[in-house]
């Protein structure tokens, strides 16, 4: 256990390092419920510096129904709302693999797992200028895939759960 001045014990060790909006909000960190931040905030200096130079990524999700039949359809809404990553939940398709959709330069893929009785389903649409970052595909079940991609200097981890109340 590590000291913390006046303000008790911590279970887990040293401070964790908080945002500025962050300091003084009690439950963000509950295994350390006592953690005196101060020394620890920080700008984050890259990050700014990338929104700063117009650097963006559209990210959403979707519970589709059922993405026979409307494929087309999603892909024109997901340009038109200019996603580069979108999860979609519902696909009811069978199987597991990758497609692309839409016109060229308007392309999407499409990382998908479904079922083999064709309920449930996950997929992941990735826009094209993207395609290049994926590094890998978790098909976990029909119900959970994960995508890993670089963007520059971070690793992005996209999750995309289906948990249907029955």
């Amino acid at each position: 256990m590590v000291r913390l001045s006046n303000f008790g014990y911590d279970p887990v060790g040293a401070p964790t390092c908080l945002r500025k909006q962050e300091v003084g909000k009690h439950g963000l960190n509950a295994a350390q419920p006592y953690a005196k931040a101060e020394g620890c905030v920080r700008d984050d200096p890259p990050r700014a510096d990338k929104l700063q130079k117009g650097w963006a990524f559209r990210v959403g999700t979707w519970n589709i129904d059922s993405l026979t039949g409307r494929s087309g359809e999603l892909v024109e809404a997901l340009e038109e709302r200019r996603l580069d990553v979108a999860c979609v939940q519902e696909t009811r398709w069978r199987g597991s693999g990758c497609r692309f959709f839409g016109a060229i330069d308007k392309r999407y893929k499409l990382f998908w797992m479904g079922s083999k009785a064709k309920t449930d389903g996950v997929g992941i649409f990735v826009a094209e200028k993207w395609i290049d970052s994926v590094v890998s595909v978790e098909r976990h079940s029909e119900r959970v895939l994960v995508l890993k991609m670089v963007l520059g200097d971070c690793l992005l981890n996209v999750f995309t759960v289906y948990a249907p109340i029955r």
